[in-house]
């Protein structure tokens, strides 16, 4: 497993804890778009949307480019890959803890069809 800085897992995952955020990246997802375009999107205004990016940028997920008056965001190069091993990790460990869940069960099961036919 990769091994990532808590810091940086930390920040992700508290960026993509908000719905609004993860529509963001679904959205960038599509195509670049400024701030502004983003404000109109989601129904919000100009401050609320930057402070969204904003923490979305710090968690680098998202970049953004002034060029003129208007700030284009677009995803960041960084991507999901540790959040996702991470998250893979984590889900095996579960598996396999529900796997042997899964067998104490049949077994009680079993022991209790036992003893009911004798």
């Amino acid at each position: 497993m990769v091994q990532y800085p808590s810091h940086c897992l930390d920040r992700s995952f508290a960026a993509l804890s908000d719905a609004t955020r993860r529509g963001i990246i679904h959205q960038l997802g599509r195509a670049d778009e400024s701030i502004t375009s983003l404000a109109d999107k989601f129904q919000m205004t100009l401050t609320g949307m930057k402070k969204h990016i904003q923490v979305l940028e710090r968690a680098g997920l998202v970049v953004t480019q002034k060029v003129g008056r208007v700030r284009t965001c677009k995803l960041g190069k960084r991507g999901l890959k540790a959040e996702a091993d991470w998250i893979e990790a984590h889900r095996k460990l579960f598996e396999a803890r529900f796997e042997a869940l899964d067998e104490i069960i049949s077994e009680m099961k079993q022991d209790g069809s036992d003893e009911s036919a004798s």
